[in-house]
C-alpha cells in the first residue's frame, strides 16, 4: 500500500500569538487574587517529559485505568460509528489515537484524523509517525487552543468521532467547561459520537497521593511551570524555592495543585514590566483537576445539547468513559 500524502497542519497559534497569550494570563494570574497559573502552560518539552513519568508512577491510576477501558470498550464504539473522522482534542504524543485506529479491528476504510493541540512540533512528529504506521490515515491537524480555536476544525468528511480523553476536562472550571462542551456539539452532526474521558470521585487516599507522588515528580512537574514562565518573559522564579501542595477539596470536588514559597519572593517578569511579590506561604494555584460523578457528567453534557448515551468504568470505579451524542 502506498505511503499517505504528508500531515496538513493548519496553524491558528503561532509563537508569536503563543508569547501574547501567555504575557497575558501570566500578568492577570499573578496580580489576581488569590494568584494563579493556567495549567495549560505545564506542558513545554520538560514538561511532557514529566508528565510522561507521571503516568507510569503507581500513585497515577488514571492513564492505566482509561487506557484498559478503551481497550476493552473502544472496538465496539468503532465498529457502531465507523467514523470517517476522528477528532482528537488534546491529542499529544497519539499513543491513544493509535488505540483507536487499532480497534477499527482491521477495516482499512478512510480516515481523516484531525489532531487538535498547542504544540505544532509534538504535532508533526506524531502525524509523520501515524501516517508511516498506518498509510490509510490522513492527516489534518490544528495548531490552536482548545477553548479558543475549536471553530476551525475542518468540515466533516463523513460520519465524525470526537475525543477529549485524560480527564482533561477536569482541568476546566464549570462556566469554561460549559463553554467548551457548547463548542464540541457544533462539530457534532446525527449519526456522530463524543468520547470523553472522566476521572471519577474517590476516597482522597486515593486522589491525593495521585497528584503528590512518593518520588516527587509530580512536585517537579508543578514546579516546571515557573521555568515555562521564566523562559517565555525573561522571569527570575526561583522554581527549588516554592514547594508543591496539592490536596482534594471535598467541597468543590477538585484535586487542586499550587506553589508555596517558604520565604517572601520577588520576581521580575521583564518582557512585561511586571514585578511580582509572593509573601511567604501565599500560594499561587496552577491547577483545578476536577472529578465527576455519571449524574454530574450527565447534566453537563444535557446542558450543552449533549445526550448521554453509554457509561463505562472500571471495577474500582476510579475512571469513566461517557460516549454522547447531539440531544
Amino acid at each position: 500500500m502506498c505511503a499517505s500524502a504528508s500531515p496538513s497542519i493548519d496553524v491558528r497559534l503561532d509563537p508569536h500569538g503563543r508569547r501574547a497569550a501567555i504575557a497575558a494570563d501570566v500578568a492577570r494570574g499573578l496580580t489576581s487574587t488569590p494568584k494563579s497559573l493556567p495549567p495549560k502552560y505545564f506542558y513545554d518539552a520538560a514538561g511532557s517529559k514529566l508528565f510522561e513519568a507521571i503516568t507510569q508512577l503507581p500513585e497515577y491510576y488514571l492513564t492505566r485505568t482509561e487506557w484498559a477501558l478503551l481497550e476493552a470498550h473502544a472496538p465496539a464504539l468503532m465498529q457502531r460509528v465507523r467514523p470517517h473522522d476522528l477528532v482528537e482534542i488534546g491529542a499529544g504524543g497519539g499513543a491513544k489515537t493509535r488505540l483507536l485506529v487499532d480497534a477499527r479491528n482491521g477495516y482499512r476504510g478512510p480516515l481523516r484524523y484531525v489532531p487538535v493541540d498547542v504544540d505544532r512540533r509534538t504535532m508533526t512528529r506524531a502525524a509523520r509517525a501515524l501516517t508511516a504506521a498506518y498509510p490509510f490515515v490522513e492527516v489534518q491537524g490544528l495548531v490552536g487552543d482548545f477553548e479558543r480555536h475549536l471553530a476551525h476544525v475542518p468540515a466533516a468528511t463523513g460520519r465524525r468521532l470526537v475525543a477529549f480523553l485524560g480527564s482533561t476536562i477536569g482541568n476546566l472550571d464549570p462556566p469554561a467547561r460549559r463553554d467548551f462542551l457548547r463548542e464540541v456539539r457544533r462539530l457534532l452532526a446525527p449519526g456522530d459520537r463524543f468520547l470523553l474521558g472522566v476521572d471519577l470521585v474517590k476516597d482522597p487516599r486515593i486522589l491525593e497521593p495521585a497528584y503528590d507522588d512518593a518520588a516527587g515528580v509530580t512536585r517537579e512537574f508543578n514546579r516546571n511551570i515557573l521555568r515555562v514562565v521564566n523562559r517565555a518573559l525573561h522571569g527570575d522564579f526561583v522554581p527549588e524555592a516554592f514547594r508543591h501542595l496539592a490536596f482534594y477539596n471535598a467541597d468543590a470536588e477538585r484535586i487542586e495543585m499550587h506553589l508555596v514559597p517558604d520565604a517572601r519572593q520577588t520576581v521580575r517578569l521583564r518582557a512585561i514590566d511586571l514585578a511580582v511579590t509572593v509573601a511567604a506561604g501565599e500560594r499561587i494555584w496552577t491547577e483545578s483537576s476536577y472529578k465527576f460523578t455519571r449524574p454530574g457528567v450527565q447534566a453537563m453534557l444535557e446542558e450543552a445539547g449533549l445526550g448521554l448515551e453509554q457509561w463505562h468504568t472500571d471495577g474500582e470505579n476510579l475512571f469513566a468513559l461517557a460516549v454522547a451524542a447531539s440531544a
